[in-house]
């Protein structure tokens, strides 16, 4: 169980990501300053209980986490293709879509 510091720092941070873009796990702990706790980052999502934009958060690769075809991982993917995110094969083009957050974003609106 994640604690409530890690959680609120997590809907910190995603409520920051825009909407068309998205993050990786990695990127979302580093951003959370919990460097190397990717898989933290997803039993935190886990455990939200508010819409925290949990959809816009990716696998390093850009693929969807939930299992293809599950019910989860197609709300994913009509939550990103709404907001103009084109998903392929339960993927995103990281290289296009991936969200990179301002020097002053980082230094001043997410410090913890």
């Amino acid at each position: 169980m994640a604690g409530e510091a890690v959680q609120s720092r997590v809907e910190k941070t995603l409520s920051y990501v825009p909407s068309g873009h998205v993050i990786s796990y990695g990127q979302l702990a580093d951003l959370c300053g919990l460097p190397g706790r990717a898989r933290m980052m997803g039993k935190c999502l886990r455990e939200i209980t508010i819409d925290c934009n949990w959809h816009r958060v990716l696998r390093s690769d850009g693929k969807i986490a939930f299992p293809a075809g599950s019910e989860k991982a197609e709300e994913q993917r009509q939550r990103l293709t709404a907001e103009g995110v084109v998903v392929k094969n339960n993927r995103v083009n990281m290289r296009k879509f991936a969200w990179t957050p301002d020097l002053h974003t980082i230094l001043v609106e997410l410090k913890y």
